[in-house]
């Protein structure tokens, strides 16, 4: 190419590209201004763009003010509040002068100055990240931004979010004033260990309140501004003191310290006097996490916030019945715990030799961490087995007894007390909504229910005798009552109150495992999968304590389903009324008088059944009816106690299924659970928060309905069959687990109290569903096989 000659660009861009571009290689000077003006105009335009993306000023009203949601009982006490963080909000004036003095000395020295914008600091700290050193430019009105609203703004390195922040920033500078603004910034600034905020700081890292804070621990606070986790004087204490140091030297560069007070200060070690601070998580813990989460759906869907605007939450709760529950649960856990540890204590439960304790230290995070050191298994196993203080707390912890309890009202479905465990701090788990655990006996009703339901009756007899269903793999299931059985006729009322399983399985297998699901389902276990499988009957499908609780409140509201119920009224610090909400719509489960029958036949259970306890020990005589419930190896214990006015139930047990209370008596249900659900009706009834006067009423009963009953109880005693072997019915695959039941045990000059029995399932029968095809479709002359009763046992004696 010849010197001089000019570069044409390629023939294949159009015309009028090909000249713009030859423009650009030599812009001219009016090009050139035009160029640089640009700039800013775009700037400021993607500026004006991003405001309606940034915090709206009632927002930022809302975030200073710091209303959170009262939590309301329905006897007019407060349970708990909503905060957004774990702090409590003091006044500037209530906060040490050293703090303030040292904040704006390290932070932002012209803070008094400046609208919300530093532009020489700003300008200055980018000069230093284009030398390659970072360095922050923003004031405190900036960082405060970025507390109030993180999601907003966030954190990233960007263009965009330094431009919603310095917009923000503006914002906060135009609503409140420079004393307004450092309380705020004060108050919701992060200070780990959920700490917000100076005085939850001051109390965490050396036990006094913000006022009390000396210039030391002042400059130590503020200090870890620059960063919480590596200045974190509990961890890193050393960094910790530097950093505080250098806070000193900035006060005394603007002029609020003297030279000969810094060079004194700075030999003085940190002195922390750490303490966690914990949340107060109130009496219903885990009742508040439940509600916490429906509140948060509603307050966004109706444009509130659940922690700035002041709301007030009116609850189903009732202080004073939770304050029994809370009570009682712990009396009983504390005395099975002394139990549980006396029973695991000794070398033969807790010791090396052990195959369930040589697995439970398999399964600890100590174990897996020597076998990524390099250990072998052995190795890991007997260095652990030896090691007295890993056994010690792994012991502690797997023997540590939980429980549960609940309790509605039937007629609206108000919870009226919640009690998740032991221990919201150390179990925040809730056995009442989260655990699903097998129900053992007290899944009983939903069998007899469904039978009443198909046209039985409490009266109705049933042989008992040994009972046989082949299941798969040519395996047999047995289901017995921890004797031989009498081989007479029982009313069905009567193998309720003392949970027959022989007659339970009969009965499950002529109205079949179907039938059974749906009735259960419509009552309220409407969210844990239920097995349609024979042994089903006796409880092996885990379940939720609320779902139980919840069928059995629809057993004591005429057959009739309603949905809990947590909230009745959502108002403003005004009490003005935001929001208002009724119970349910009934849904029928059950007719009504299959349903009273039911829990006529469920009122035996504590007259004189598996919860005689209840009329025996807790005196109660009010008109109740319920269910005690155990499984295999005793492993969860259930009762649970229906009141015209109030249900409620109580699951015992340990989070590890493997681990039990180890005693055949404690273990039972009526003597774990029990006591729970009776200590708290026996006061409800006693201070009158619930009738002791109250009935069940029974269903008026129809012309047809009584002609129905009296020609079939006229044809059964017609063509009353001789008893018969139970016919094999279609094979059907059953759970493996056991099941606990219970049967009659005292002395014949005491009060009739049926202690608890085991009864063997198959360990190895596969799981698996049946179809609805499978089930007996009506109680008739099927088996098991349905005879007039010659001989009915007495009420006040178990049967032999």
């Amino acid at each position: 190419m010849p010197t001089g000659s000019t570069v044409s660009l390629p023939s294949r861009f159009p015309p009028f590209l090909t000249e713009l571009l030859q423009r650009w290689r030599r812009p001219t000077r009016r090009e050139l201004v035009w160029a640089v003006a640009a700039l800013p105009t775009l700037l400021l335009a993607y500026t004006l763009l991003l405001i309606p993306f940034t915090p709206a000023i009632s927002d930022i009203r809302k975030a200073k003010l710091d209303l959170p949601a009262q939590v309301m009982s329905s006897d007019g006490k407060l349970l708990t509040e909503f905060k957004w963080a774990n702090r409590v909000w003091v006044p500037l004036k209530d906060v040490s002068p050293s703090v303030v003095n040292a904040l704006i000395a390290t932070e932002d020295h012209r803070f008094y100055q400046h609208f919300g914008l530093d532009w020489r600091r700003t300008a200055s700290a980018a000069l230093q990240t284009f030398s390659g050193e970072r360095q922050g430019g923003s004031t405190l009105t900036q960082q405060l931004a970025r507390n109030l609203f993180p999601q907003e703004i966030g954190r990233a390195p960007t263009l965009t979010r330094k431009l919603k922040e310095a917009i923000t920033a503006l914002k906060i500078e135009a609503l409140y004033t420079k004393p307004e603004i450092l309380e705020t910034y004060l108050n919701t600034v992060p200070f780990l260990y959920n700490a917000y905020g100076i005085e939850m700081a001051a109390r965490t890292y050396f036990d006094k309140s913000a006022d009390q804070l000396n210039l030391l621990e002042s400059a130590t606070l503020v200090g870890m501004l620059k960063g919480n986790s590596y200045y974190n004087p509990v961890l890193n204490p050393e960094r910790a003191q530097q950093r505080r140091n250098t806070v000193l030297a900035q006060m005394v560069k603007y002029q609020q310290l003297d030279v000969t007070q810094y060079n004194s200060l700075i030999k003085r070690p940190l002195r922390i006097e750490f303490e966690r601070q914990v949340e107060d998580t109130g009496p219903v813990p885990h009742f508040a996490v439940q509600l916490r989460k429906w509140l948060i759906n509603w307050a966004d869907d109706n444009d509130y916030n659940l922690y700035a605007d002041g709301l007030v939450v009116r609850t189903t709760i009732d202080s004073r019945l939770q304050t029994l529950a809370n009570q009682a649960l712990a009396r009983q856990s504390r005395q099975l715990q002394s139990l549980a540890d006396a029973a695991w204590q000794s070398r033969s439960a807790w010791g090396p030799d052990s195959a369930l304790v040589q697995t439970l230290v398999r399964e600890s995070p100590d174990y897996r961490s020597a076998l990524q050191a390099g250990q072998s298994d052995q190795e890991a196993l007997k260095a652990l087995l030896h090691n007295a203080k890993f056994m010690h707390d792994l012991r502690t912890q797997k023997t540590r007894l939980q429980a549960g309890f609940l309790a509605l009202d039937p007629r609206g479905g108000q919870v009226r007390a919640w009690v998740g465990s032991r221990d919201f701090a150390q179990e925040p788990f809730d056995h009442v909504s989260q655990a699903r655990r097998q129900p053992g006996s007290t899944f009983k009703p939903f069998v007899y229910g469904s039978a009443f339901d198909n046209g039985a009756g409490p009266d109705d007899t049933v042989v008992d005798q040994a009972v046989e269903i082949p299941l798969p793999g040519g395996e047999v299931w047995r289901p017995s009552d921890g004797g031989p059985p009498s081989n007479k006729p029982m009313r069905l009322r009567d193998a309720l109150a003392y949970s027959k399983n022989t007659i339970t399985a009969q009965l499950m297998q002529t109205v079949g495992p179907a039938r059974v699901i749906r009735l259960a389902r419509a009552m309220g276990v409407n969210e844990s999968p239920l097995e349609a499988v024979p042994s089903l009957a006796l409880g092996t499908s885990p379940v939720t304590l609320k779902e139980m609780v919840n069928a059995y409140a629809s057993i004591a509201h005429d057959g009739q389903y309603l949905a809990p119920m947590l909230v009745t009224r959502i108002e403003n610090r005004q009490g003005e009324v935001l929001a208002e909400f009724a119970p349910a719509k009934p849904q029928r489960a059950l007719s009504a008088q299959a349903n009273y029958q039911l829990l006529d036949a469920m009122r035996g259970v504590v007259d004189k059944g598996t919860g005689v306890a209840i009329r025996n020990r807790y005196g109660i005589r009010a008109d109740v009816a319920g269910k005690t419930g155990t499984t295999q190896d005793n492993t969860d214990g259930w009762f649970i106690l229906m009141h015209p006015q109030l249900v409620a139930g109580a699951w015992v047990g340990f989070n590890d299924g493997r681990i039990t209370l180890r005693s055949d008596y404690w273990g039972q249900g009526a003597h774990s659970a029990l006591p729970i659900v009776g200590d708290v009706t026996a006061q409800a009834l006693r201070t009158k928060l619930i009738d002791p006067r109250a009935r069940f009423e029974a269903p008026p009963e129809g012309f047809f309905s009584q002609l129905t009953k009296g020609l079939r109880d006229w044809a059964q005693g017609l063509m009353a069959p001789e008893p018969a072997p139970v016919p094999q019915p279609v094979r059907q695959p059953a759970p493996v687990p056991e099941e606990v039941v219970e049967e009659p045990a005292a002395p014949a000059s005491e009060p009739v109290e049926v202690v608890e029995s085991q009864v063997t399932l198959p360990a190895s029968a596969p799981v698996s569903a049946i179809s609805a095809s499978t089930a007996a479709p009506s109680f008739g002359p099927v088996a098991p096989v349905v005879v007039p009763a010659p001989a009915p046992p007495t009420d006040d004696a178990p049967p032999r």
